[in-house]
């Protein structure tokens, strides 16, 4: 048993949980595995993959027993991300996106919104968290799309660009201005967005250099009629929702980043023990032992410290955003580097796609910049020190 072996092992979920994560290595090994090169290489929304994961019952875990939901710990939580990521990236970013969306529904929506949306969620329902615009990204200030009261209505106008699940989404929870309101940061609202709302618009889906299986679509509201029902707290409130779902999905993307790199590193370690050169295995030259000490250490302390974060979100901690930017940089910077290494590691098979580490190096980049990129991250980090 590894470092590494150990560290899952000491985990220590409930059993419940522990039986469930079992279950999901068990298909993500069997069923969403052995599919990833080939929706990577079609660019084929992993239907088959994420009807896998749905069998398993999994967006009941962050759902209250009340709307037919069985929650389970935030920790159960990333270690399922993790081990779908590991799996398939592009999966691992379909699912995990249904929680970054919902979850804000869950903690401000109103009775009559949860009763009505989230037993579809539950029932396999995919989601999508619309932020980003082209001259908005980091800075979600700058977003210009428009929500316009008239009675029991919302009409909206304008555009989203880089939306995950953009072009399959039944549910969208998007962020716009209220009009009327002129400050910037205090105009910002939410509502839900439901799929066939005339004058949604997928304007394109991007041709991405890596999660290839994941849609990232450009959207258009034009004139969409929304009940003034699915607007999730009141005009205005929007910004402070908006921070808190970006500190619950920043350890998610960390735990995306883990599996990523586990999975590189994983492959590179079975390759090194059987290629030979001059006479002996690779991994009997001391300098390819250090760079696996190098990264076997990186891999141990982030991953502790993903589920150090995980273990205070369930404790109800209410500041972690300093930690959650902490993890989600230093998990992020690691996949590039393990999923780069285990490249080189295999040499001219590892920049072909016989093998998988040439998708994983692709894939791990997106880490580094959604979610705030890694840049911003560090900027927040180092700000957070500042002497009032």
């Amino acid at each position: 048993m590894t470092v590494l072996d150990r560290l899952d092992a000491e985990l220590r979920l409930p059993a419940e949980e522990q039986l469930l994560l079992e279950s999901v290595r068990s298909v993500a090994a069997r069923e969403i595995a052995p599919r990833a090169a080939e929706y990577d290489r079609t660019h084929r929304f992993p239907q088959a993959s994420v009807d896998a994961i749905n069998a398993l019952g999994l967006n009941a875990m962050f759902v209250p027993e009340a709307y037919g939901g069985s929650p389970l710990s935030y920790r159960c939580y990333l270690a399922c991300v993790r081990e779908i990521a590991k799996a398939c990236a592009s999966t691992g970013i379909v699912w995990a996106t249904n929680f970054h969306a919902m979850k804000p529904l869950i903690e401000f929506g109103n009775e009559e919104q949860k009763q009505r949306l989230l037993p579809r969620v539950v029932e396999g329902a995919l989601a999508s968290l619309a932020i980003t615009e082209p001259g908005a990204g980091s800075d979600a200030t700058g977003m210009t799309t428009r929500f316009e009261p008239k009675g029991d209505r919302i009409i909206v106008n304008g555009g989203k660009t880089f939306i995950t699940n953009g072009d399959v989404a039944d549910l969208y929870l998007l962020f716009g201005k209220w009009q009327g309101i002129d400050d910037p940061r205090r105009a910002i609202s939410v509502l839900v967005l439901e799929k066939g709302t005339p004058g949604l618009n997928v304007l394109r889906v991007e041709d991405k250099l890596g999660t290839r299986a994941s849609g990232t679509a450009a959207l258009q509201f034009d004139h969409c009629d929304v009940p003034r029902a699915n607007l999730i707290g009141e005009p205005g409130e929007g910004l402070s929702i908006l921070l808190a779902s970006l500190n619950r999905s920043r350890p998610s993307v960390a735990a995306h980043a883990l599996g990523i790199a586990r999975a590189a590193f994983e492959d590179a370690v079975s390759y090194i023990n059987e290629r030979r050169q001059s006479g002996r295995r690779v991994i009997e030259f001391q300098g390819i032992q250090f760079l696996l000490a190098e990264l076997a250490a990186e891999l141990v302390l982030v991953e502790n410290w993903l589920w150090t974060v995980g273990r205070r979100i369930d404790e109800g901690a209410s500041e972690f955003g300093i930690e959650a930017s902490i993890l989600k940089l230093r998990a992020s910077d690691l996949a590039m580097r393990v999923t780069t290494e285990a490249v080189q590691l295999l040499g001219g098979y590892g920049y072909c796609t016989d093998y998988r580490v040439e998708r994983l190096m692709r894939d791990a980049k997106i880490t580094q910049i959604w979610e705030g990129t890694n840049q911003i991250h560090r900027q927040l980090i180092g700000r957070s020190f500042m002497v009032k």
